[in-house]
């Protein structure tokens, strides 16, 4: 049975930054939090074939179905270009995902990271859009959409071709607006012109703009003092009419919080909050830094190790807040057991995949000034 689209709960749950343990998901802590999460009334759960290393499926299977019916929630997943070279791995990675997760179906769908070159050429020469119309034909798919890191001419014609699309998922925050990169504000008007349901992904630019420069943060604290300052994040593309639902990969409880309080009794953003919002907005650009969201897409297939989007975040924290010690002792940490920036070799996997389109072997370089002639 469709799901009324107008209805989704404005808060979702992304699995892709869970908790870990000894290197694997924490499973005790990770239900903690989806119990939180459920007795709020929310139960949108976003997952994909790749996150956790192939793992993070399983918390379907492994934590929410051991407690909860299948119809008090609703799941998404992912198909993605980048595992797939024939029309046979469409089914293949379908019915494994069916087995990852132990559900009969998905109540959302997506083309994973749709975006201008392979992922869109194949997902076409695959025909997968008419391979999800008969999925959804089945009943093994309820609603049909993607996720998308694309050009906003191509984002239209993709609707053009695909008038079958439900909803589009896309990266959106306040300070992606008018990244001439990422595009957010022009994507976002396409789709609401158009009346297509939006996912937000990376609200919080992956965790970027849930801390800020002291200066900063007091804009956001004259008005709330009580308030996060990622809730004011959350809040600007809650504010935002044809918004469905906002991902949110939360690592820990705190941020379950935070989150939950954030979207309890929601209240949208005033005209003096929206104005706070563009002067925050305008003293963080005032700064330089990398728009790494940490997806990790790039870490999987590094042949050196490198923990890249860790390094960034290094580099961010010299750049941004001028801490340079506190910057040295974070890279170290991440690099005992991983590759360092100098050890790049520039092969070019991580660029391939990024869909913030970073040139990571530059940045790598310059991470490797910065921190590897401190390291004895």
């Amino acid at each position: 049975m469709p799901i009324d689209l107008a209805k989704m709960p404005k808060l979702g749950f992304g699995l892709m930054r869970l908790p870990e343990k000894d290197g694997k998901i924490d499973y005790e802590r990770v239900g903690t939090m989806i119990d939180d999460y459920m007795s709020a009334g929310l139960n949108y759960f976003d997952t994909a074939y790749v996150y956790h290393g192939g793992k993070s499926e399983n918390v379907v299977r492994d934590v929410i179905l051991k407690k909860y019916p299948r119809d008090s929630f609703t799941v998404a997943t992912k198909l993605p270009a980048w595992d797939m070279k024939t029309r046979d791995d469409r089914d293949r990675i379908f019915n494994e995902q069916l087995s990852r997760a132990g559900v009969d179906y998905f109540d959302f769908y997506l083309l994973h990271s749709l975006e201008n070159g392979y992922n869109y050429d194949l997902y076409e020469k695959l025909d997968c859009f008419n391979w999800a119309l008969e999925k959804k034909a089945q009943g093994k798919i309820r609603h049909f959409g993607f996720s998308f890191h694309g050009t906003p001419d191509l984002l239209e014609k993709v609707l053009d071709k695909h008038p079958e699309v439900e909803f589009v998922q896309i990266q959106l925050n306040y300070l992606d607006w008018e990244n001439p990169v990422v595009e957010s504000g022009r994507l976002y008007d396409i789709l609401t012109k158009r009346g297509i349901p939006i996912i937000v992904m990376e609200p919080v630019k992956g965790g970027t703009l849930a801390k800020l420069r002291e200066d900063l943060e007091d804009v956001f604290k004259g008005i709330r003092p009580e308030a996060s300052v990622a809730s004011w994040a959350l809040r600007f593309v809650a504010s935002l009419p044809g918004v469905m639902t906002i991902l949110s990969g939360m690592s820990d409880e705190e941020q379950m919080r935070d989150n939950l309080s954030t979207f309890t009794n929601f209240e949208p953003l005033s005209d003096e909050e929206q104005k706070a919002v563009e002067k925050v907005r305008a003293g963080i650009l005032d700064t330089p830094m990398i728009g790494c969201t940490a997806c990790r897409y790039c870490t999987d297939g590094c042949p050196m190790s490198i923990s890249i989007p860790d390094i960034f975040k290094a580099i961010n924290t010299v750049r941004v807040y001028n801490e340079s010690w506190r910057a040295d002792n974070y890279y170290k940490s991440v690099t005992e057991n991983a590759g360092k920036a100098s050890d790049c070799i520039a092969c070019g996997q991580c660029e391939g995949v990024c869909p913030q389109h970073l040139p990571v072997t530059e940045l790598l370089k310059q991470g490797s000034e910065m921190f590897d002639n401190k390291q004895t």
